[in-house]
């Protein structure tokens, strides 16, 4: 579980690792939902109001 928030910069590298096409023109919440769709996660970023999935990345952001 992280406890800081993740940069665009380092979104748009994991996006390019999963080889996801457009990244770059999604905002920052869109893009962490596509990452946790292509992971095969639900995208449930900022869309649960007290969350108990962990371990998460984006937790510090999406809880905080």
């Amino acid at each position: 579980m992280s406890s800081k928030k993740v940069t665009k910069k380092e979104l748009l590298e994991m996006a390019s690792e999963l080889k996801m096409k457009n990244a770059a023109k999604l905002n920052k919440a869109e893009l962490i939902r596509a990452i946790q769709v292509a992971e095969g996660n639900d995208p449930c970023f900022q869309q649960i109001t007290d969350c108990a999935v962990t371990p998460c990345l984006f937790r510090a952001e999406c809880q905080g």
